[in-house]
């Protein structure tokens, strides 16, 4: 995979022929809605040249996968496909293989290079029995350089059929999926959430869904909710019993814990409640994991911050999620949702306090935009990448790149003269994110949220990790 940045006098035809790939495969990647509209400064994720098959009778994924050498997950997730057990003649696949045919002039080194490989790894592929006899116009199976694997969580908050229609697509990409959120009530009591399709369609996908709870009130996250809870020993009690017996019969399998804006005086009462949960879910087989404030020390001032005690979450829990995004947040001046820079100050302290195959990286996928100048007491609309890329077509703006931040960006005009300044995510910002999950080795990614439209992530995920499934 690579990614293309749009230059004046860039058409997709030719921006095809000069990577040696179909239109077809960039508009899918995309999810182009108009081939000819492309806007100066945009990122377009440019797919690897793979093959492409026509299904035939009687034709099966695992005949498929074996004919090409490559696994039924690799074409699963290629395809987007939903059900693996279905496929129609004519239907056309594509097979995540690459084939080089030697040019004059080629090395082995050089195809290993240009493919971000190895010599050893395209020998091996090839069954090569002496590498320095390769000759103009022999086929070479490139195989995909090596890939980490992680796990992938994601936060969804649209429930029933339009959840599950927007998850059942994308359950390739992840290893678990929580829909947000079951609150505690005051008697420890939980509320209702209309979630069964989206835990079906999890399930029969090989997907975790995982139960988020939560100390929401009135749609904020309340403080009094959270001490009332965690200083009350019965409450505790009551609510496990619940937690447990709604995991039971909806067919969850593990615990994600977002309490927010929890006083400092209940730091040690949250972290006892958690070792409470953990003693009776484990032994069950469910999983136990949190959601914490992005903190870059130990003793960060601050309401969000200050009960969230690191060194404890990353003891006692299976693993965290890092809420690293909403540094332009829709209350404030605009500016990037997860700057680079400051995601790598939370991740230099985390990794002090815990292990880093218990930490999950958070990861926006959405943009906002601001009217400016920006006035105290305003706030943003919340958009989607490609609803961004969208706004700056209409208005016919050029999309600018924040190289310190690894952010794009653009401001416009609307037909009411009021100027806005849009800061959102795309295929270069997400491949600067995943290389931070690379260089701090990192269990993984959590999404927050399922809704807005952003096809070209999942190309990029895939190229850079393999999936972990449960």
């Amino acid at each position: 995979m690579k990614i293309h940045v749009v230059q004046s006098g860039d058409t997709l035809w030719r921006i095809a022929q000069n990577y040696g790939t179909s239109m077809n495969q960039i508009i899918a990647a995309n999810g182009l809605d108009d081939p000819n509209r492309m806007v100066l400064g945009e990122a377009l994720v440019i797919p690897n040249p793979f093959q492409q098959y026509v299904v035939q009778r009687g034709d099966t994924l695992w005949q498929i996968a074996n004919r090409y050498g490559v696994s039924i997950q690799e074409i699963i997730a290629a395809n987007q496909l939903t059900d693996a057990s279905r496929l129609y003649i004519g239907q056309v696949l594509t097979i995540p293989v690459i084939y080089h045919t030697i040019q004059p002039g080629e090395t082995l080194w050089s195809i290993a290079n240009h493919y971000g490989t190895t010599i050893s790894a395209i020998v091996q592929a090839n069954q090569i029995q002496n590498p320095g006899m390769i000759h103009v116009g022999q086929r070479l199976r490139i195989p995909e350089a090596a890939k980490k694997t992680i796990e992938v969580n994601a936060y969804i908050t649209d429930m029933g059929q339009a959840g599950a229609n927007i998850v059942t697509p994308l359950t390739p990409s992840f290893t678990y999926v929580t829909p947000f959120s079951h609150r505690v009530n005051e008697d420890g009591s939980l509320t209702a959430l209309n979630d069964d399709l989206i835990i079906s369609a999890a399930r029969n996908r090989n997907v975790s869904p995982l139960l988020v709870l939560t100390n929401f009130v009135d749609s904020k996250f309340d403080s009094d909710r959270a001490a009332l809870v965690l200083r009350n020993a019965d409450i505790q009690n009551t609510l496990i019993n619940n937690v447990l017996t709604m995991i039971r019969q909806k067919g969850y399998r593990g615990l994600n814990i977002d309490f927010e804006y929890v006083y400092l005086e209940d730091r040690e009462n949250y972290n006892n409640f958690l070792r409470k949960v953990v003693e009776r879910l484990r032994p069950e087989g469910y999983s136990v994991s949190t959601a914490l404030a992005p903190k870059i020390r130990a003793d960060q001032t601050g309401l969000l911050y200050e009960a969230h005690d690191y060194a404890a979450h990353g003891e006692i829990v299976d693993f965290v999620v890092i809420m690293t995004y909403e540094w332009g947040w829709a209350g404030g001046k605009p500016w990037a949702i997860a700057p680079i820079g400051e995601i790598r100050k939370v991740l230099d302290y985390a990794v002090t306090a815990i292990p880093r195959d218990k930490i999950m990286m958070g990861a926006p996928l959405y943009g906002r935009d601001w009217k400016i100048p920006w006035v105290q007491g305003t706030f943003a609309r919340t958009v989607g990448p490609k609803e961004a890329v969208n706004l700056a077509a209409k208005y016919g703006v050029v999309i600018s790149y924040n190289t310190k931040d690894q952010s794009p960006f653009f401001r416009y005009t609307d037909s009411s003269h009021q100027q806005h300044e849009v800061w959102f995510e795309d295929a270069r910002s997400m491949q600067a994110k995943y290389d931070l999950v690379k260089e701090y080795n990192l269990r993984g990614v959590s999404y927050w949220v399922l809704g807005p439209s952003f096809p070209q992530n999942w190309p990029v995920l895939h190229a850079n990790f393999n999936i972990r499934k449960q």
